[in-house]
């Protein structure tokens, strides 16, 4: 999927919400445990629910690589319904993936061929040679993690390194990097006040934004400070949506949180 189709999904549908996919079997209602598949039908059944809500959808690797070669085939399934049914709809492998040059090529291989993923968060810590060959893929895209949400991202991210913070010289240092245009960044909600030197460094790049609802991320500042033009922003929510209920009614409660979010968006985007 192109920028470009993803911006005219954003407008349609009124929505730069983005919902992960973290299937957790402890978590998930229990009546589903009796079945054959229960990742695949549990997140069947959020599909079903909530794709005219959002815009994309982001399942976290570890939690299907957690249960073997079950849990992959269940992330195979998924993958498979989504862009079968769902076409317009973008899907990020949230697999924080990056190695050097023939190793990332093999992980870009696996995500965007054969499971046919849109795009992949990637760490940038091993520079250029470990980024490049994902960017090498037409019409992929390369989720670059910038500042994200979590407590240690203190620990390195922020650090001035020559009298700039490092997640500055990871954006600026990203934009050299041929077929850059393809690159997004993971930038965290927790960090709202982060925005605006962001936005002068990439303008117009899209950010992948985790940490609002559950992890106490506020949307409104989100949107004040990191929204482009052209929106710019995929807002993620994981628990908050996937999680509204551990009943039957679980896809429902999704819908409803999922709704309850897109409409937020949908005011913001009137202003």
């Amino acid at each position: 999927m192109t920028t470009k189709e993803l911006i005219i999904q954003i407008k349609k549908k009124n929505s730069f919400l983005c919902i992960g996919l973290d299937v957790d079997l402890n978590k998930i209602p229990q009546h589903l445990l009796k079945l054959e598949d229960p990742i695949f039908e549990f997140n069947k059944a959020i599909i079903d629910a909530t794709h005219h809500l959002c815009v994309a959808y982001k399942p976290n690797i570890a939690f299907y690589e957690a249960y073997g070669i079950k849990g992959w085939q269940a992330l195979e399934k998924t993958i498979k319904y989504i862009n079968k049914n769902h076409p317009e709809i973008f899907t990020i492998a949230d697999a924080k993936r990056g190695d050097i040059g023939n190793t990332s090529t093999m992980y870009a291989k696996a995500f965007f061929e054969d499971l046919e993923f849109d795009s992949i968060t990637i760490a940038p810590y091993m520079g250029k040679d470990s980024v490049e060959p994902f960017l090498a893929f037409k019409n992929k895209h390369t989720i670059l993690l910038a500042l994200t949400s979590n407590q240690g991202a203190f620990d390195f991210q922020t650090k001035q390194v020559e009298g700039k913070e490092l997640y500055k010289q990871v954006l600026e240092t990203s934009k050299t990097y041929t077929n850059s245009e393809n690159l997004m960044y993971v930038v965290g909600a927790t960090k709202a006040e982060y925005f605006t030197e962001i936005r002068k460094i990439i303008p117009n790049s899209f950010l992948l934004v985790p940490g609002v609802g559950a992890q106490g991320g506020n949307l409104q500042d989100v949107c004040k400070y990191g929204m482009s033009e052209n929106v710019g922003l995929l807002i993620n929510s994981s628990r908050g949506i996937i999680y509204a209920s551990n009943n039957t009614d679980f896809a429902e409660a999704a819908a409803k949180n999922a709704k309850d979010l897109q409409q937020e968006m949908e005011t913001i985007l009137n202003k």
